[in-house]
């Protein structure tokens, strides 16, 4: 244990300019393409119904389970009251959480802290393993997590930092994607998180994408100064 400790804590190299924006281009060219988007984007809703999770939980609702869906879409379940700040609140944080761990993982890589990142994502998901109820969550989380894990304790220190820079990357450029879907998407249903928002709050849904859509840029801008401060 004390070794794995100090393998966590140990600080690691940051990598050239020229290695962070080149993993920023493939991150790019992962959220853009057609082919790839859909296996990002699982990630991407796995991030957003932790956000869910852990929110409900600081404001008090009961979290009753997690499922995540083939079509890259989920639903966290919490019980408590249905209206007032909490809610709103909780229902807020999935579109944002993608953004803010990005946020956070830019702070982490800039300090050279990489690998202290992929085994705080890992631990991220053992936590959200606990609570999802159904077989193609379950199989979600279990591979993203043993792909992280493998690179966290076999992949070479350079290896493992363009790993977590990559990663990094993905979670800054695809959290503002879905949200411009949702604008975009002119025969939603309206169930999703701004729309129900939206009733609780009597401020517009399409508000609620903008101003969410804004942050997630602004996350998006400070993250890639904070990993490639020459590009800013």
């Amino acid at each position: 244990m004390e070794r794995i400790w100090h393998r966590v804590l140990a600080e690691q190299p940051v990598p050239s300019a020229t290695v962070v924006l080149l993993t920023g281009l493939v991150a790019l060219a992962l959220v853009l393409a057609p082919g790839t988007w859909p296996r990002v984007r699982m990630g991407v809703t796995i991030v957003h119904e932790a956000g869910h999770a852990a929110i409900g939980v600081l404001v008090g609702r009961r979290l009753t389970g997690i499922r995540l869906h083939s079509d890259t879409s989920g639903v966290t379940i919490t019980r408590g009251k249905p209206r007032g700040p909490g809610m709103v609140v909780m229902l807020l944080a999935g579109y944002l959480a993608p953004g803010l761990l990005g946020l956070g993982a830019a702070l982490l890589l800039a300090a050279g802290h990489s690998v202290a990142l992929l085994w705080g994502l890992v631990a991220l998901l053992v936590l959200i393993l606990l609570w999802v109820r159904n077989l193609y969550g379950v199989l979600a989380v279990l591979v993203t997590g043993g792909a992280v894990g493998l690179v966290s304790w076999y992949a070479q220190p350079d290896q493992q930092s363009v790993v977590a820079y990559l990663i990094a990357w993905l979670l800054l450029l695809a959290a503002p994607r879905p949200l411009v879907e949702l604008l975009a998407d002119r025969r939603r249903s309206r169930t999703s998180d701004p729309d129900q928002v939206a009733r609780l709050t009597h401020v517009p849904a399409v508000v609620w994408m903008v101003l969410m859509l804004a942050a997630n840029l602004a996350g998006l801008v400070v993250g890639a100064g904070t990993l490639a401060p020459r590009l800013l």
